[in-house]
């Protein structure tokens, strides 16, 4: 099997960077992402942002870059279906991919507890 590994631009998403109290009572830098607003789903193991990627054509690839696929959100068919073709095309690339070597699983980190803003952080 072939490993995949990638980066994604949180940023490209709706959210805020934000300065929050941590466990230690010291700031912690974060990224707040709204879940409605950025079509996240919650299921029952915690809330996931769906992507859908595309092969860049080897042709078309810079000499010097080693990525295979362009990541864009993937959206439910009734919201996809309020979008017009100019409006999908216009969605921005959140990363990029490389497929290389063996696949390996990772545990989530996060918590999906929700918390109270004027909670401290539990990290």
């Amino acid at each position: 099997m072939s490993r995949i590994s990638g980066k994604l631009n949180l940023l490209q998403l709706h959210g805020v960077v934000k300065m929050m109290t941590g466990k230690d009572k010291k700031q912690v830098e974060c990224i707040v992402l709204p879940i409605e607003k950025n079509n996240l789903f919650k299921g029952e193991k915690g809330i996931y942002l769906d992507l859908i990627a595309f092969e860049v054509d080897p042709a078309k690839r810079n000499n010097d870059s080693k990525d295979t696929h362009l990541v864009k959100q993937s959206f439910p068919k009734e919201v996809r279906d309020l979008m017009s073709e100019d409006d999908l095309k216009k969605l921005p690339i959140l990363g990029s991919l490389q497929v290389w070597g063996e696949r390996t699983e990772g545990e989530p980190v996060s918590s999906s507890v929700p918390q109270k803003e004027e909670d401290d952080l539990p990290f």
